[in-house]
């Protein structure tokens, strides 16, 4: 089943959202709601849902700071958003950040909610079928940023990156060091690098973190959090999606490795 979260600050859409489909015969289940962007994204950080269906207008953080945050730290959850008839131009960027769909609250029926879903459910399956972070591939570590590009400022990023790792690192913010726009800047980095900003940020830090469990005896939680991690869950989950364990099994299985100079 692909999980789904609701977010939606208006109690009645949320619920009429959720009761309306019988998400389970189309291969979906509701696994949480929030009531805004910042309660949203924190569950988005703990249980990283396959898909995100969400209001734009909402308290405390919107629709559309959602989806960007969410994408600056590297979930790749589809998005539907949920609009007003004249809010075109949050939706035209919600678009722009990759929201699969938009669906007008007052025009929104099952059919159209149906649709939506068996669309979004094609692109998971297809997604799934060629997935670029397969745990084999993973497990290499990025390369030396001086071997990558020679486009000056991907390569003042690239150093800013293996430098600054376990610093606050965003999309905006490297945009604003080398002075380009954001949206430039996004995609010239994946087509020069192969990894989009944040993905090749999660491998300097998991390949530091790596060293770390291996050369030192400092707990996993400092760990995550030397190598720049928000929380404990994010650096396990990353951690884990780079290299099909978490922390603590890598840590064991180095250890338990036979002493390779005493044969």
């Amino acid at each position: 089943m692909w999980k789904v979260l609701l977010v939606e600050d208006e109690v009645f859409v949320r619920e009429s959202v959720r009761e309306i489909i019988a998400w389970e015969e189309l291969g979906f289940t509701v696994s949480g709601e929030a009531g805004n962007g910042a309660e949203a994204l924190e569950m988005i950080r703990e249980n990283t849902p396959d898909l995100v269906i969400s209001d734009i207008v909402m308290p405390e953080m919107d629709g559309v700071e959602l989806l960007r945050r969410t994408r600056e730290e590297g979930f790749d959850s589809r998005f539907v958003m949920l609009t007003c008839m004249n809010d075109f131009e949050n939706v035209r960027l919600a678009m722009e950040y990759g929201a699969s769909n938009y669906i007008l609250k007052l025009s929104m029926s099952v059919n159209s909610l149906r649709d939506t879903l068996r669309k979004i459910s094609g692109e998971l399956e297809k997604n799934r079928k060629v997935e670029p972070d397969s745990p084999q591939e993973s497990k290499v570590s990025p390369p030396a940023h001086e071997e990558i590009t020679s486009h000056p400022e991907i390569q003042k990023i690239l150093h800013y990156l293996h430098e600054h790792y376990d610093e606050d690192i965003t999309v905006k913010s490297m945009s604003q060091y080398v002075m380009m726009a954001e949206n430039y800047v996004s995609t010239l980095f994946k087509k020069k690098t192969g990894h989009t900003l944040i993905h090749y940020l999660h491998r300097v830090r998991v390949d530091q973190a790596i060293r770390l469990l291996t050369d030192s005896d400092l707990p996993v939680y400092e760990i995550g959090n030397r190598v720049g991690f928000v929380s404990d869950n994010y650096f396990i989950k990353i951690f884990k999606r780079l290299t099909a364990q978490t922390p603590s099994q890598y840590r064991h299985q180095q250890r338990e490795k036979p002493d390779r100079l005493s044969l």
